[in-house]
């Protein structure tokens, strides 16, 4: 076992945010200053484009998870989501934003897209098949990533991305 499935292995029951975290934090990384990222300075892949305000070069690990969580995971209601999509939502919101990832649950769900993750939206997510969902979702940002103005850039990297998340989505639901 390596650092890297260390980092993402299983917490303690209960706490679906923490493996998630570790995982989203595994892929963007620590500090990074690509002059062709419109998203300018990042630390623990968050943004000085997202967050004007903030000193991200003195942005600590803890204080990034604490953004995760109140800005993606909460609106995202990561707790009520079936385990093994919750890490999968979360990766795509941090990478396409939350409203897109809604929508995009509800696509996948068959409910109205509204952008509003309610009670209806939860409840068909919880009675589809979760591996489908994935499967799918995942196809909708290799679709997205395939069109962007940027691929021949960062493509490398995001597919990997994707890559990744099909093997944690093969673990998380074996």
């Amino acid at each position: 076992m390596n650092d890297h499935d260390t980092l993402a292995a299983m917490p303690p029951a209960g706490d679906r945010f923490v493996r998630a975290i570790d995982r989203v934090l595994i892929h963007e990384g620590g500090d990074a200053d690509d002059p062709r990222d419109p998203g300018g300075r990042t630390r623990w892949g968050i943004s000085q484009r997202t967050y004007p305000t903030l000193a991200i070069g003195k942005l600590t690990r803890t204080e990034a998870i604490a953004l995760y969580r109140r800005d993606f995971w909460t609106p995202l209601q990561g707790d009520a989501l079936p385990p093994a999509l919750a890490f999968q939502a979360l990766d795509a919101a941090v990478n396409h934003g939350v409203g897109r990832t809604v929508r995009w649950l509800q696509r996948l769900a068959g409910v109205r897209i509204d952008g509003q993750l309610g009670p209806v939206t939860l409840a068909a997510l919880r009675s589809a098949d979760e591996a489908s969902l994935i499967e799918r979702l995942l196809a909708l940002r290799l679709d997205l990533y395939a069109e962007h103005d940027r691929f021949a850039v960062f493509g490398r990297g995001w597919t990997r991305r994707i890559a990744e998340n099909l093997r944690y989505a093969a673990r998380d639901l074996a």
